[in-house]
C-alpha cells in the first residue's frame, strides 16, 4: 500500500512539474528575433541546440509559434539581409515545413518572390532546398 500511494505522489509531482518547464521555452526563445536580425548564425545554433536538448524540440517543431515584427522567422531574416542565419534555418527545416502555407495565405516561396527576396542568399536557398 505505501508503494502504491509513493507511486502516485510522484506521478502527480511529475505533472505538476511537466507543464511549467513548456512555458519556460518561451523564455529560452526571446532574444532569437535579436540573434536573426543580427544574422549571428553562431548563436543561433546555440539557441537551436538549448532548446533542442531542453525540449526535445526540432526548430521546425517551434517555427510557427515565433514572430518578428508581425512576420516568420525566414521571412524576417529575408528582411534583414540576415543570409547566414536564414539559410541555417532553411537547411534545418523540412521541405513540407518550407512550403507550408503561413498566418497571411502565402507560402514561404511565394511571399520571397511577391517581395523581391527570391534572388537573394536566402531565397536560392530555399529554392534548391524545396526543388
Amino acid at each position: 500500500m505505501k508503494k502504491s500511494a509513493i507511486a502516485c505522489v510522484l506521478s502527480l509531482s511529475a505533472l505538476l512539474v511537466a507543464p511549467g518547464s513548456f512555458a519556460d521555452i518561451n523564455a529560452d526563445l526571446q532574444n532569437i528575433c535579436t540573434i536573426v536580425k543580427n544574422d549571428d548564425k553562431s548563436e543561433l545554433r546555440k539557441k537551436v541546440k538549448q532548446v533542442q536538448d531542453d525540449y526535445n524540440l526540432r526548430l521546425g517543431d517551434y517555427y510557427d509559434g515565433v514572430s518578428c515584427g508581425g512576420v516568420s522567422l525566414i521571412r524576417y531574416s529575408m528582411q534583414n539581409n540576415a543570409a547566414e542565419v536564414g539559410t541555417f534555418m532553411i537547411k534545418k527545416m523540412s521541405k513540407d515545413d518550407l512550403i507550408k502555407t503561413e498566418k497571411d495565405g502565402m507560402a514561404l516561396p511565394q511571399w520571397a518572390e511577391a517581395n523581391g527576396h527570391i534572388n537573394t542568399a536566402i531565397g536560392q536557398e530555399l529554392l534548391s532546398r524545396i526543388s
